[in-house]
């Protein structure tokens, strides 16, 4: 039998210029918007702490 991975990726939209990407729900660094630069994800030794929006979990 093989187990499905537990960590998933996102998809968010940057709050500031409406741009939507795909990280990864268990990053291990903090995750910039690619447009903007702004903080969208950070670490916490876990899951990671999402601070905008989530579009969808991708399967």
């Amino acid at each position: 039998m093989i187990e499905e991975p537990k960590s998933k990726f996102v998809r968010v939209r940057c709050p500031k210029c409406k741009n939507d990407q795909v990280i990864f729900g268990k990053a291990a660094t903090k995750v910039r918007c690619v447009v903007c630069n702004r903080l969208l994800a950070e670490p916490t030794g876990g899951k990671t702490k999402i601070r905008t929006q989530v579009l969808e979990v991708l399967e």
